[in-house]
């Protein structure tokens, strides 16, 4: 036969203590935890295992002050729910807190205005009885006056039943344990202050309820300083509230708190102290690899990054060789650090090659002998100037050549006609071969060279790209998840970065965890990242709305990547293209602005409450510059004009045209 038997102890058997132990190991050990995970760990164990390993019982940190607070409220009867609505409750109160002066009778009632009639009413029903103590005048339940007379040589008043009037054992310690039950960790010079006897009375009376088990010692108040006493009850629940609080803190964050952070976490809007080719470095260094439009990046990402903007900076990082670039696709390009690029390799999305193109070929093998200014491509190749020009840059989109200098991406690159106009009288045949039709010099400036040859330059193992990759996204995002590692097209997609996320949560680097809501369960943060992520979760009371217009495709932008399109309706989802501005009101969109701003799309119902704060951001940030313009015609599909959003759009600054509403910087 086997018995189960039931037993509650005072602390864990060993068996249990040995798992225990586990969790205080994980909370002295793993530093890089955010700090709810580490509280809620610690506040989770038993106290006496906690301070057989640290040596003390330190819980300053582990208690929450908002929780402390509630928890002494309702002790205390302050809180909604535990004042005293009539008489009667009075009475309890009076019963279970022990004496109240007038005033502090009144902060504990529903009708403060009749504490002094509820007063009288228990005294001349002899369940309440006035009384002088501390030098003050305080009242006390009827049945606590023998406490009272034996514990402080309080003299009762006359006319109480005889009942209540009886010899009373240990009343000072009773009255002591009642403060304790009635009270958060406090120090012992505090029930002396308030009964006015002796510090050296009150703490005998402590220790020994210390010795029956009924308080405890320690450092537990946050904020407090030396030891102080607590009632063990009340421990436990100041440890369920303060675990309770943790626990809401670690729940995770909606996704518009990831709208408000990512914004954040890249600095946009928020320039360093001092901008310049060095502060440029450090932001290159985050976006490495990421594959935007040329044009974007001068344009848009770079100065919302930092503030006062210089194209000379640019130029100058890649004058000295610090800074490459590499094409990705049609238009795009990518951006990396030089120590940097061969342990991240190549971006992806690069454009294919024309097939069996006899000009491409011949242009790659020459750059393959080293790097070539446009003259020596010329003297090398064999070839009228626009194929060669063509070819060129045909190598510059695949991703297979690159230049020293960033002027060919700013200088205009549309395609040569397929025959050249007669040359002018006097035009000798090798100024002819020399210039690219209608691009200028400048769009083939600098020197030429292979690209594959900035990645195979000491070329890392695979397993030290993964790892590289990895930090290089937990760097750019703080919270990684599956959707933003497949937006940039890293090689090998989520799976091929997971285990290399995964050993950097092995070494500390990094937290796995549940961090934004609907975006599985597989997400890597930084320990820094998380707490900012928590920390914008919740507008603060009175807080305005954060109102912030992005570009479309920024990689500080989540929507379309990390986090889905908002779905209103059977409307087309928008695109993240260079060009296209997203209105985020509180991280979450509103206004979808459409490349050439003709047309607005929005994400919500109609309402004052955000249609104001949002257009009027999209105003602002028309007239910060002055070549900014916005002529809208369309709102979600329809003609603006004659609608609501028209009167909406002209309380923002706009004007009506012949074609819609119109802004200008």
């Amino acid at each position: 036969e086997v018995g189960v038997v039931e037993v509650e102890t005072q602390s864990p058997s060993p068996f249990a203590s040995s798992l225990l132990f586990e969790y205080v190991q994980t909370y002295m050990y793993e530093g890089d935890a955010p700090v709810a995970e580490r509280r809620a760990q610690a506040l989770a164990l038993d106290r006496d295992l906690l301070r057989e390993l640290l040596g003390r019982d330190e819980m300053r940190e582990l208690i929450d002050p908002g929780a402390l607070e509630s928890v002494e409220d309702d002790l205390q009867g302050r809180s909604e729910r535990s004042r005293a609505r009539d008489a009667d409750g009075l009475h309890d109160l009076l019963r279970r807190v022990g004496d109240l002066a007038e005033a502090e009778v009144a902060a504990r009632i529903t009708a403060p205005r009749e504490a002094a009639a509820w007063l009288e009413t228990l005294a001349a029903e002899r369940r309440g009885a006035r009384i002088r103590l501390a030098g003050e005048e305080r009242w006390i339940a009827a049945e606590d006056a023998g406490r009272y007379r034996d514990g402080l040589g309080v003299m009762p008043p006359s006319g109480l039943p005889g009942a209540f009037l009886e010899s009373v054992d240990d009343a000072l310690t009773g009255l002591v344990a009642r403060y304790a039950r009635t009270h958060g960790p406090f120090p012992a010079g505090d029930p002396a202050e308030r009964f006015g006897i002796a510090r050296g009375a009150a703490e005998a009376a402590l220790a020994g309820l210390e010795a029956a088990g009924t308080v405890v010692r320690g450092e537990m108040r946050p904020g407090g300083s030396g030891r102080e006493w607590c009632d063990t009850e009340v421990l436990r629940r100041l440890r369920r509230a303060s675990l309770a609080v943790l626990r809401r803190e670690v729940e995770p964050a909606d996704p518009a708190a990831l709208g408000r952070f990512l914004p954040a976490w890249h600095g946009i809007d928020r320039p360093p102290a001092v901008p310049g080719a060095d502060a440029l470095r450090d932001v290159i260094g985050r976006l490495q690899g990421v594959a935007l439009p040329a044009a974007q990046w001068e344009g848009e990402t770079l100065p919302r990054r930092l503030g006062a903007y210089s194209p000379s900076w640019l130029d100058q990082l890649a004058a000295a060789g610090e800074v490459v670039w590499v094409g990705a696709g049609q238009g795009r390009v990518a951006l990396y650090l030089r120590d940097d690029a061969p342990l991240l390799g190549a971006p992806a999305g690069a454009a294919d090659l024309p097939q069996d193109d006899p000009v491409v070929d011949a242009v790659a093998a020459a750059l393959d002998g080293g790097a070539l200014f446009w003259d020596d491509l010329l003297e090398s190749v064999e070839a009228p100037r626009e194929e060669l020009f063509a070819a060129l840059w045909a190598l510059v989109w695949a991703g297979r050549a690159t230049n020293d200098l960033w002027a060919p991406l700013r200088a205009p690159r549309r395609r040569p006609a397929a025959q050249a106009r007669p040359p002018r009288p006097g035009t000798s045949r090798l100024s002819m071969r020399r210039g690219p039709a209608r691009g200028g010099m400048a769009a083939v400036a600098g020197r030429w060279s292979l690209a594959e040859r900035l990645f195979t330059r000491g070329a890392a193992p695979p397993a030290d790209r993964r790892r590289a990759h990895a930090e290089l996204l937990l760097e750019r995002h703080g919270v990684v998840t599956r959707g933003a590692v497949l937006a940039e097209g890293v090689p090998g997609g989520f799976s091929g970065v997971y285990q290399a996320l995964g050993d950097l949560e092995t070494v500390g680097m990094c937290r796995r965890g549940y961090f934004v809501e609907g975006l599985g369960g597989a997400q890597f943060a930084l320990p820094g990242a998380v707490e900012r992520l928590r920390d914008l979760r919740d507008r603060r009371p009175g807080e305005p709305v954060d109102a912030l217009v992005i570009g479309a495709a920024d990689p500080a932008q989540p929507y379309g990547a990390a986090l889905p399109w908002p779905q209103r309706q059977a409307r087309r989802s928008p695109s993240r293209v260079h060009g296209a501005q997203v209105v985020l009101l509180d991280g979450s969109p509103a206004v979808y602005v459409e490349r050439g701003g003709r047309s607005l799309t929005t994400f919500r119902d109609p309402d004052p409450e955000w249609t104001g704060p949002a257009l009027e951001a999209l105003a602002a940030w028309v007239r910060a510059d002055r070549s900014r313009r916005l002529l809208v015609e369309r709102v979600d599909g329809e003609p603006v004009t004659g609608t609501p959003w028209a009167e909406l759009l002209a309380s923002a600054g706009f004007r009506v045209d012949l074609k819609g509403m119109l802004l200008r910087a």
